[in-house]
């Protein structure tokens, strides 16, 4: 079973809860990062040396973003824990609740395949990550984690705990609830710790590119150490592990920049050979099910049925819409041999409602993109089966909630 152990955590006191943490970077914009840069005392701000400097001196700029940490510490505006689990819940303006624990899994867990992984990562990514794990020892937003079978004794334990007074609860702009209790008495740490030891094996939910990062970070660090031991802080990867009842798969969709040099016509023509089309007019037309794409060209909305004869294959990666996209249209027609490092194809999130497809034919109509594709969530057991089978879909094929508040707990990896 791999490990998920607890963890000295540091986060705001009290007085900066309201300030200092924050929705995850990847959802503003540049100007929205430079707005939010400009509140004191704010985590923003304090990456801000390497978010939006105007200085060149990169490695410069990552230590003085831990320079800051450390006065933030010492100046007591930051908490650090004993050794600790934590439970967290976010409760949404829907009354949708999410639950799950705050620890650490083992990075040659990860390697060895305890913790399983369905989606490619982007290696530039993976290695700018990492480089910025070298300088600043510090993790503040944690990997989604899940598991398949659904244990009861952590859900009991974390009903008791419930019952406690929160050490953080408060809400944030977009009006979602956070709650977390904090666990560090002894007996129920090894209560907890026997629990989640019945658990076969973690599965990525979201953060790829975090524990890919993290692990490149070990490996580099483990080159280094010549006293390496295995137990170091840089080893391990800070996380949110949640039951499946506690995740829900969005889905993630793609625009495409130019056609590869065909009329949208021919462009169409082509298409037939792998699926059946029809034009669904103007109307934003949500996929109905697996197996149903929904295009946007030239101002028309259609419905691409994946024939049946293409569904399935000898290592079931082609009943996976997005690896259906990606061969018989990115890459037989539109020339797009890996989309991980395309510069032709950009990616739209969406939230399982006809917002995301009118954000598609939104982004078509401005003439930035020539054609949008809306492809229907992946599902959990798809998930775990892909990851079972370890093959890897496309990169951003599943935006899976909760969004998790970065710098609210840290991992201090010094």
């Amino acid at each position: 079973m791999p490990i998920f152990k607890p963890f000295k955590g540091i986060r705001p006191n009290d007085t900066f809860i309201d300030i200092f943490p924050t929705a995850s970077l990847d959802n503003f914009s540049l100007e929205e990062i430079k707005q939010k840069a400009r509140v004191k005392d704010s985590y923003v701000k304090m990456l801000k040396p390497y978010l939006v400097s105007k200085s060149k001196d990169v490695d410069r700029n990552m230590r003085k973003i831990r320079t800051d940490f450390d006065n933030m510490v010492s100046e007591k505006k930051m908490i650090q824990d004993d050794t600790s689990y934590y439970v967290y819940e976010q409760i949404h303006p829907n009354k949708t609740v999410y639950r799950g624990l705050l620890g650490l899994v083992s990075v040659d867990d990860f390697l060895e395949g305890k913790i399983k992984k369905h989606e490619a990562t982007i290696p530039q990514r993976r290695e700018k990550l990492a480089d910025y794990l070298d300088k600043v020892n510090l993790q503040a937003e944690p990997v989604l984690l899940t598991y398949n079978k659904p244990s009861s004794r952590v859900e009991v334990f974390m009903n008791i705990e419930e019952k406690n007074v929160p050490i953080i609860n408060f809400t944030s702009e977009n009006g979602i609830r956070h709650k977390i209790w904090r666990i560090d008495n002894r007996l129920k740490m090894q209560q907890l710790k026997d629990a989640l030891d019945q658990i076969d094996s973690f599965y990525i939910a979201d953060g790829h590119h975090r524990i890919g990062s993290a692990a490149l970070n070990a490996k580099n660090q483990k080159e280094k150490d010549k006293k390496h031991i295995g137990n170091e802080p840089y080893n391990y990867v800070f996380s949110y592990l949640v039951a499946k009842d506690s995740i829900k798969i969005h889905d993630y969709n793609r625009l495409v920049k130019n056609l590869n040099g065909l009329t949208s016509k021919k462009f169409l023509k082509k298409l037939e050979s792998s699926f059946l089309i029809h034009e669904r007019g103007e109307l934003p037309y949500y996929p109905s099910q697996k197996f149903h794409i929904s295009m946007y060209l030239d101002g028309k909305f259609y419905s691409l049925h994946v024939k049946h004869d293409l569904r399935i294959d000898g290592d079931d990666i082609h009943d996976l819409d997005h690896n259906l996209l990606e061969r018989y249209i990115f890459d037989d027609i539109l020339g797009i041999k890996l989309e991980s490092v395309s510069e032709n194809i950009e990616y739209l999130k969406g939230n399982s409602t006809i917002d995301g497809i009118i954000a598609i034919k939104e982004k078509v109509d401005s003439g930035e993109y020539k054609a949008g594709f809306a492809i229907y969530p992946v599902s959990f057991t798809d998930l775990i089966r892909i990851s079972d089978m370890s093959i890897k879909m496309p990169p951003k094929c599943t935006l899976i909630e909760p969004k998790l508040m970065t710098a609210l707990v840290m991992y201090d990896m010094k």
